[in-house]
């Protein structure tokens, strides 16, 4: 009895499982059961061979970036002309954590570092200033450290960790693969 309900425990679905002669475990399919299970068997297969691939994917832009990472991001557009000014919103928290690739000519923005294609992409020579943003302390008292990214199509992305040297990183490689002024500052000097 002990084994048939260990059995059960690691059965897979839809299985029936019994006791056979000499206390060997027999499983008894049907036609149907057989063919459902290598149905099951195919498709997990191509899921593998799908993930591999992907793996493979995200493997070779990694190897070939200049610099990539999770960082902290808000997008912001600048007014148009014509336009009220932006409303301050310094007090909303819409930073969201994305995974940044910076590889070849383009900076890409993904969700997660496991995605294939990404959210968002900019060409590095859209971006017209690179610079930093004041630190500040985020609701779970954590210092960020952050900077920006101002295309010319008026696109702002504000970017933040708690790494400074991180920052740091992104900020020195942005400046010279645009090959921007270092001394760039953020516009009104606030996030």
């Amino acid at each position: 009895m002990r084994a048939a309900s260990m059995l059960r425990l690691f059965s897979l679905r839809g299985l029936p499982w019994g006791l056979g002669n000499g206390g060997q475990e027999k499983v008894e399919l049907t036609a149907a059961e057989v063919e459902s299970l290598r149905s099951e068997l195919a498709d997990m297969e191509e899921r593998e061979a799908q993930l591999k691939a992907q793996l493979e994917n995200i493997d070779e832009i990694l190897r070939s970036s200049r610099l990539s990472g999770y960082l902290y991001i808000r997008s912001r557009w600048a007014a148009l002309p014509g336009e009220p000014p932006p409303i301050d919103d310094t007090d909303i928290d819409d930073w969201l954590p994305r995974f940044i690739v910076l590889h070849g000519a383009c900076l890409y923005l993904y969700m997660l570092c496991t995605d294939l294609s990404p959210l968002d992409s900019t060409l590095l020579s859209d971006i017209v200033e690179v610079g930093r943003l004041p630190s500040f302390k985020c609701e779970d008292n954590e210092m960020r450290y952050a900077f920006f990214i101002l295309t010319r199509h008026g696109l702002r992305y504000e970017c933040s960790s708690s790494s400074k040297i991180k920052v740091d990183a992104w900020l020195s490689a942005l400046q010279a693969d645009c090959k921007l002024d270092c001394g760039a500052t953020a516009p009104n000097g606030s996030i």
